[in-house]
């Protein structure tokens, strides 16, 4: 079977059945990832659905050789990163403008809420915040081996990295983790 045989090689080629196939067959783990990213669910499906858009607009670059959810891996993180960036920068206005302000209250981003919740609930949300501080560079590492279980070797493929820098980041990452939240019960 060639390349162009595969659901990849006629993506590549322009076809929209082909890409949608693809789609529905990466969409899950895609949203798993982003969420797990990003900490939040519905930004977590707009954030996969400019993904899904970003790859259609370059799909003529995509080379069906290399993996197909390699390569939207990388379109996603992205996506990701530039969301952390905007969040960050709206952050930065909340606080310059004070949290009673409207334009500050415009802005959005709200705070999670933080009620009677049991110690579990508690622990996530420490463990979700201590992930966000995390650089970019341990953050997606940690999360494509935790969550997706995926080789040091598969992540350095979607990151551009070898495995033994792979491994770095995810013990780097993990010690950082275990800093700020501490070990688990």
């Amino acid at each position: 079977m060639g390349a162009g045989d595969t659901d990849e090689g006629q993506a590549a080629q322009g076809d929209r059945a082909a890409f949608s196939r693809l789609m529905s067959a990466t969409k899950g783990d895609l949203h798993r990832f982003v969420t797990r990213y990003v900490g939040d669910a519905d930004e977590a499906l707009d954030l996969v659905q400019e993904s899904y858009a970003a790859a259609w607009l370059s799909i003529r670059r995509y080379d069906p050789a290399r993996p197909f959810e390699a390569w939207l891996r990388t379109i996603a993180l992205n996506k990701c990163r530039d969301w952390s960036r905007r969040r960050r920068v709206r952050r930065i206005v909340r606080g310059a403008m004070g949290l009673d302000a409207p334009e500050a209250q415009a802005v959005g981003d709200p705070a999670p809420d933080v009620g009677d919740r049991i110690d579990d609930r508690r622990r996530v949300r420490r463990l979700d915040a201590a992930l966000s501080e995390l650089p970019d560079g341990q953050r997606a590492p940690l999360l494509l081996a935790v969550l997706e279980g995926r080789s040091h070797a598969e992540i350095g493929q979607i990151l551009g990295l070898s495995s033994k820098a792979v491994e770095l980041r995810i013990a780097r990452a993990r010690k950082a983790l275990l800093e700020r939240v501490g070990p688990a019960d």
